[in-house]
């Protein structure tokens, strides 16, 4: 977990698929694997909006390409 926790950085798995309209399974599966930057904050998970919002132009830009084979990637910048 990060030291400093500023609430404003940050939303839920449901917070980040309203805003860029993928699935909170997707977010959850990101911070699983540790291609977004999240944290468990007491029940929910909680992912830098930054992180999610880059994830979901990452999907954007792929476009029909990221329906191909899975490819391993991280997130560059956390």
């Amino acid at each position: 977990m990060t030291e400093t926790f500023n609430p404003t950085e940050w939303v839920t798995t449901k917070e980040a698929a309203e805003l860029t309209g993928h699935t909170m399974a997707r977010f959850r599966q990101q911070a699983k694997a540790e291609t977004a930057e999240a944290e468990k904050r007491g029940t929910n998970g909680c992912l830098r909006k930054a992180s999610a919002q880059e994830s979901a132009d990452r999907m954007k830009q792929l476009e029909a390409a990221k329906h191909d084979p899975p490819r391993e990637w991280k997130a560059e910048s956390h």
